[in-house]
């Protein structure tokens, strides 16, 4: 009898905390993203990697989408096969740079196991707490939005970046291609209301605002010394930092619904004047528990994370209401 009626309590329970995320109207309630999945814990941009980040409880998944030969969406985060993650059918690590993804088909990229990272590699020394999964494969977006829906996890969003480089046209599908591919995915899943498109190359948003407005833009910026992707016009689709009076008001003049920092290139007057403009705002990457404490503080609308587990107990120390956990 309890056997049979333990599940049964447990999809209530899950139902109602669904239907309690829905009433607070996702749009104001706090975005809990899991970056990549969560890439601090187990191996980035895989099922295992998101499935898990449902378990612990995230408003939204955030991944990078790259194009197969075969014109397949598929979730990878570089624009080729990254050898700190990569190994062959052999179960050998790939020495130097991998081919780009654009030039293999999806069952040539589908031999490559992604289930673990590379220790020695100074990528992998950066995520030394994160756990194997030996056999991920690098999946398809349509195989993400499968997992979740036979989860039930209906309130879970997704936010997917446009892996596409002004500077680097050429390891990639064009821009126009690039956008027709994903939206024909999106479309066909029926996940055009439950998606936000990001994009460090705001040309790819434009677009994107053009053949389905329903879609929510977030458009990424980073201001370091080295890569300030802000006062290149090639990044943000030929407008000029000068002619704005800050960065808000750029994303706000392109029609964004969203900015998204670097956490490091915010303040609490910058937040609050973004706001003021109409905007959300919603930080990456952000691991340290005081800097979530900070950004929640300053009232961001949603934080990236790799470890979205730490920042629900962030959320929890505010006082903040928690998106459900997804049963196993």
């Amino acid at each position: 009898m309890f056997a049979f009626r333990l599940p049964l309590v447990r999809t209530w329970a899950w139902t109602m905390a669904a239907v309690a995320l829905l009433a607070l109207g996702t749009a104001h309630a706090f975005d809990l993203q899991g970056h990549r999945g969560a890439r601090g814990l187990l191996p980035e941009n895989t099922l295992a990697g998101f499935e898990h980040a449902m378990q612990i409880g995230v408003t939204t998944l955030e991944l990078d989408i790259a194009i197969t030969a075969d014109g397949t969406a598929v979730i990878s985060h570089d624009p080729a096969l990254n050898p700190a993650i990569t190994r062959n059918a052999q179960g050998q690590w790939l020495k130097g740079k991998g081919a780009l993804i654009k030039s293999l088909k999806l069952a040539e990229l589908q031999a490559f196991d992604v289930g673990r990272i590379d220790p020695s590699s100074e990528y992998g020394r950066g995520l030394a707490d994160q756990q194997p999964r030996d056999g991920q494969r690098i999946p398809t977006l349509a195989s993400l939005f499968k997992l979740v829906n036979d989860k039930g996890a209906h309130t879970i969003r997704f936010d997917i970046e446009t892996k596409v480089f002004p500077h680097r046209p050429d390891d990639t599908l064009g821009v126009a291609e690039f956008v027709d591919v994903l939206l024909a995915e999106i479309r066909a899943a029926g996940m055009t209301r439950r998606v936000m498109v990001q994009s460090f190359d705001w040309r790819t948003l434009q677009l994107i605002q053009k053949l389905e407005p329903a879609i929510e833009t977030v458009y990424l910026t980073m201001e370091f010394a080295r890569a300030n992707t802000v006062r290149d016009s090639a990044w943000t689709a030929g407008m000029l930092w000068r002619d704005h009076a800050s960065v808000a008001h750029m994303v706000k003049a392109s029609g964004g619904t969203t900015w998204s920092p670097n956490f490091n290139h915010v303040d609490a007057a910058k937040v609050k004047a973004a706001q003021q403009l109409g905007l959300k705002v919603i930080p990456w990457t952000v691991n340290e528990p005081s800097d979530m404490d900070r950004l929640i503080g300053w009232g961001v609308d949603g934080i990236i994370s790799d470890y979205p587990d730490r920042l629900r107990a962030a959320m929890q120390r505010a006082g903040l209401p928690l998106p459900p956990a997804i049963p196993p």
